[in-house]
């Protein structure tokens, strides 16, 4: 069989000497009449087509490449066992699936799982004991609903304005993992650097007799805290770690962009001393908070200079070709001068974010838009939203969460109770799951309960910015971007930091035409796109009260083509003109 095209470690946060990869070449069938269930494809599918997991067969990459939407599709492999699986614990992963996934080891049903951006994981241990190979079934169904968070995936059969082609089905990687009998199931990090200390929460399978947890952290390989700590009456454990520094080790290093220090963490379990499973992982101390009008990070004032980034890929779509292709999103942001991207409209493939860690560029996770306000929707967005959380908690470059952007999905929040509701139960769920980070509430205007003030304004030259700008009342009492108020309906913002997040969307000429677009008309050339670019960049910048800003956008996006870069991450710009700009004061 051929080297699949994704075979690195799907969770380099977390990650065992035992895994395999089960990515590659698939059997795949389209089930356009939704019979697969009743014929049993589970135990004799009708698999016609061959297809490259993880991409989804919307794309070139799948080596399908069919645009035709189709609800319902099945995928099926056959698999080795490892040989140093055989006497561990066997879990089979999946990254993401879009949207709901039923899946079968050897004909026996073993569970499903709704939700198009975040993981799940099956125990296979029993129906896999004392075999050599076994033979997995998915099917994934994926309609054109208006209540599934489905971000920028067209909602029609076809792409149009900023919508683009769909993904069906596995679009991240799925693998086998080996664990010990007793593992964690989960484990939450949350540095303190006033007291220089990691609280540490770890959830086991089970609860082992005479079990007990280890954690050793440290930097660059000198130790700097260990405990062990005995797991006696519930699965669950907790402890504060604090960090030993002395000179040699230079104190405690906080993380930030252009300083990513990073700290390893090893968890073992052991029973009766013996190691049952081990994990590594890492950790940073940082500090994000809110101190009136300003972000502070690690207590200092932030100036986030943000990119929109909507991670898709020409062959790919929402799956990049390759882990190389992830770094070099993260290593060209930070190139051009800009300290974060704000991931819209998605979250965001774990290998990404763990090069925004690595390499140290600030991240906002955004919850992927429905479209119609109703029981379901509601349910669709709290449980995704919940579950990216849980899996993302750990992650030292995410400092914000975005449940809403512009009003999608809730049209009349400006002066409708049950939308505001919906806005306001949602910031509050984030906080009450990740009291670390910020939440921007609806993204952009109508803003009903936030942390910050969000502005969206695709205004061309500074000397077309409305006056409001500058005068706090009068701007959240304002209409200054699509005849959007800032503010909703009975909502004060008052002395909250103030950013654009997101501005500009400036075409190039060359790209325009045949159904392409960009904001308030094509730049001719490279020499009036820069001078338009920063132009508008230098006068948010410099606008008085403004605590950052986010330009639209990293890459074009299909025949949304105001990005920095084309679709195939080649500058439009000199990139040193970019950067040149945004380090300017």
């Amino acid at each position: 069989m051929t080297q699949p095209l994704r075979n690195e470690h799907p969770r380099p946060d977390r990650v065992r000497a035992s895994w395999c990869t089960l990515n590659g070449q698939w059997d795949f069938a389209f089930d356009p009449d939704n019979k697969g269930k009743k014929e049993k494809w589970y135990s004799e599918g009708a698999f016609t087509h061959k297809i490259e997991v993880p991409f989804c067969y919307q794309s070139k990459l799948s080596g399908i490449n069919s645009q035709e939407h189709c609800d319902v599709v099945w995928y099926q492999r056959t698999f080795d066992i490892p040989a140093d699986m055989k006497s561990l614990r066997r879990l089979l992963r999946f990254g993401a699936v879009d949207y709901q996934a039923d899946v079968w080891l050897d004909g026996q049903y073993l569970g499903g799982h709704t939700g198009g951006y975040t993981p799940f994981t099956f125990d296979i241990t029993d129906l896999s004991e004392g075999k050599d190979a076994c033979t997995i079934t998915v099917r994934c169904e994926d309609r054109l609903d208006f209540d599934q968070p489905r971000g920028k995936q067209s909602f029609r059969p076809e792409p149009f304005e900023c919508w683009y082609t769909p993904v069906t089905g596995i679009w991240q990687s799925v693998w086998l993992e080996g664990v010990g009998e007793y593992y964690p199931v989960d484990f939450r990090l949350t540095p303190c650097i006033e007291n220089a200390s990691l609280k540490v929460e770890v959830t086991l399978n089970e609860l082992p007799k005479g079990g007990a947890v280890r954690l050793t952290a440290a930097w660059k390989d000198d130790v700097v805290s260990r405990q062990e700590i005995a797991v006696t009456t519930d699965r669950f454990i907790q402890t504060e770690m604090y960090l030993r520094h002395n000179e040699r080790l230079e104190g405690i290093h906080c993380w930030e962009p252009g300083h990513p220090a990073l700290y390893d963490l090893r968890i073992e379990t052991l029973v009766e001393n013996q190691v049952q499973d081990c994990v590594d992982t890492y950790f940073a101390m940082r500090k994000i908070e809110i101190a009136g009008n300003q972000v502070l990070l690690n207590r200092q004032t932030l100036m986030q200079k943000l990119i929109l980034d909507q991670g898709y890929w020409p062959d790919g779509l929402l799956t990049a070709p390759s882990d190389e292709a992830l770094r070099k999103d993260v290593e060209l942001t930070l190139a051009m001068g800009y300290n974060g991207a704000r991931k819209h409209q998605k979250f965001e493939d774990p290998r990404y974010l763990y090069w925004a860690d690595k390499l140290g560029l600030l991240v906002w996770s955004e919850l992927p838009s429905a479209y119609w306000l109703r029981d379901s929707q509601k349910r669709n967005m709290m449980r995704d939203l919940s579950e990216a959380i849980a899996r993302d908690y750990n992650h030292p470059c995410i400092i914000a969460w975005v449940p809403l952007n512009e009003s999608w999905g809730v049209p009349h929040i400006q002066y409708q109770k049950e939308a505001q509701q919906l806005n306001d139960a949602l910031y509050h769920m984030v906080h009450s799951l990740d009291g670390t980070r910020f939440v921007s509430g609806n993204d952009g205007w109508e803003l009903a309960a936030t942390d910050i003030v969000s502005i969206h304004d695709y205004t061309s030259w500074p000397e077309e910015l409305k006056a409001v700008y500058g005068d706090e009342k009068a701007l959240l009492t304002s209409s200054v971007a699509a005849n959007r108020k800032i503010s909703a309906n009975g909502y004060d913002h008052s002395g909250k930091p103030l950013l654009l997040t997101e501005f500009g969307g400036i075409a190039m000429q060359k790209d325009a035409g045949d159904g392409n677009w960009g904001y308030n008309a094509a730049a001719k050339d490279v020499e009036s796109f820069l001078k338009r670019y920063e132009a508008i960049t230098q006068a948010f910048k410099r606008m008085p009260g403004f605590s950052g800003y986010c330009y639209t956008q990293l890459t074009d996006v299909f025949q949304e083509v105001n990005g920095l870069l084309d679709m195939d991450r080649n500058p439009k710009a000199p990139i040193e003109e970019i950067r040149r700009i945004n380090q300017q004061r």
